[in-house]
């Protein structure tokens, strides 16, 4: 009995390795990454000097600062968003050990007892059944297989997205940090104005004693003072609100200390290369996750192929009480299906070819953003040298109308308005010099940085 099963097996082993030669090798394919013309020239108008780019240092070797370095390994040990997309690699893999378990025969035992009583002979006695069943599903025509691959494309696409929502967490806590500490920058700026502006007032006031000015500026005085002193206020709201969001980020309540320097301690990197475009964009989680997302559809539309084609599964039994072996292998051919089967295909080919455009337009859209990122550096840089130039100027112009006030050679009203000059210039520089430190992470983020 048992080499008469094992004959079954072996003749419809042949029978599917032979059908697999004869038509199952078109649903097979594998995905390849295809190329596109406009990779090449993906970062535009922007200037490739070398292969290598400044996304390949790690985020540890990239910042400096000690502060900002403890932050961003909190962050990433506590942060609700690197956690979720941690579960998602796992809920993958779950999914991709089912896939590649499909390969594998399955058993379940059914075991039953019947008890049966003769009245005539006064006695009863037991029957028992003990079976073990395997069903085997050959994959003749690439239905496992296909799902297999697309499972393994979900789960790198996975991996992928961890490594975008590492990429954006680092960014995003190095710019919070550098706001922080803008905003750090911007409140002494203001401490020093409504110190300064509360002694024009004081002299405002000894002057109009003195007969040398009017009411009208000291009341013009007093309101510019307050308006200042509501400044400070506003800051100190935005400095507290920013402190709360770099908390989120962390994962910590509210009003958890957040240790940092002064924005003067940044350094800007000395070399800044984007690196040759088809490298780069290539290594970009965001990209890498459109193309896994491409291969999925792939897969997808080779196992609405498959399932147009036989399935063959081999059931067996044994039974441990009786010894009785049994083996079956059935063919089932789709024949009518009210056109399902062609219309799954189709709408399977029509989700292929749009993953493609994702993919390719995923790669339009990191090249752009390479693009308006250095754009936007080189021009805060440019900027910063005539910022400096200004607020030193404007510092002059407050020193020189301050004096010719006390000499009566200039009005209150000159004076405010160097002043204010003078403070908008103050705030300019501060805030230009976070856009620059904000382009130079966001260009690293750009160029696949952070997300080793």
């Amino acid at each position: 009995m048992m080499n008469g099963t094992l004959n079954i097996f072996c003749r419809l082993a042949i029978v599917a390795a032979a059908a697999f030669a004869m038509t199952g090798c078109g649903i097979y394919g594998k995905f390849k990454t295809p190329e596109y013309e406009e990779t090449a020239q993906a970062y535009g108008d922007v200037a490739v000097e070398d292969s290598t780019s400044m996304g390949d240092i790690l985020w540890r070797d990239f910042f400096d600062d000690e502060n900002l370095k403890a932050l961003i390994d909190t962050a990433l040990a506590n942060n609700a968003d690197m956690e979720t997309a941690r579960l998602r690699i796992d809920e993958a893999q779950a999914s991709l050990k089912a896939a590649r378990l499909a390969y594998i025969p399955g058993f379940d035992v059914s075991p039953n007892a019947a008890y049966g009583y003769d009245i005539e002979a006064g006695a009863g006695s037991w029957s028992v059944q003990l079976p073990v069943n395997a069903s085997w599903q050959v994959d003749i025509f690439g239905k496992l297989t296909n799902a297999k691959r697309r499972q393994l494309a979900a789960y790198m696409q996975s991996m992928e997205y961890t490594r975008a929502v590492q990429a954006q967490l680092v960014a995003t806590v190095a710019i919070q940090y550098y706001t922080l500490m803008a905003l750090d920058a911007q409140y002494a700026i203001y401490q020093e104005t409504e110190q300064n502006w509360r002694k024009n007032v004081e002299m405002t006031e000894h002057l109009l004693e003195a007969g040398r000015y009017t009411a009208d500026a000291v009341y013009q005085a007093r309101a510019n003072y307050y308006s200042v002193c509501n400044s400070l206020l506003d800051i100190e709201q935005q400095l507290h609100q920013a402190e709360n969001q770099m908390c989120s980020l962390l994962g910590k309540v509210s009003g958890t200390p957040i240790a940092r320097g002064h924005i003067s301690d940044w350094k800007t990197p000395e070399m800044i290369e984007v690196g040759i475009p088809v490298e780069v964009l290539s290594n970009r989680p965001d990209v890498r996750q459109a193309e896994y997302q491409f291969a999925q559809a792939f897969y997808a539309t080779n196992g609405a192929r498959s399932a147009m084609y036989p399935s063959i599964t081999i059931t067996g039994s044994l039974d441990f009480y009786s010894m009785i072996v049994n083996a079956v292998g059935s063919l089932v051919q789709p024949i009518f299906q009210q056109g399902q089967l062609r219309a799954n295909l189709k709408i399977a080919k029509a989700q292929q070819a749009e993953a493609e455009v994702a993919f390719r337009q995923s790669i339009i859209d990191a090249g752009i953003e390479v693009n308006n990122t250095v754009i936007a550096m080189k021009t805060a840089q440019s900027k910063t040298a005539n910022y400096a130039a200004q607020v030193s100027s404007l510092e002059k112009a407050v020193e020189a109308a301050q004096y010719r006030m006390q000499d009566k050679d200039a009005t209150y009203l000159e004076v405010l308005t160097a002043q204010q000059s003078l403070l908008t210039a103050q705030i300019g520089e501060i805030t230009n010099r976070l856009s620059e430190i904000s382009q130079v992470i966001t260009l690293y983020q750009a160029l696949g940085g952070g997300c080793e």
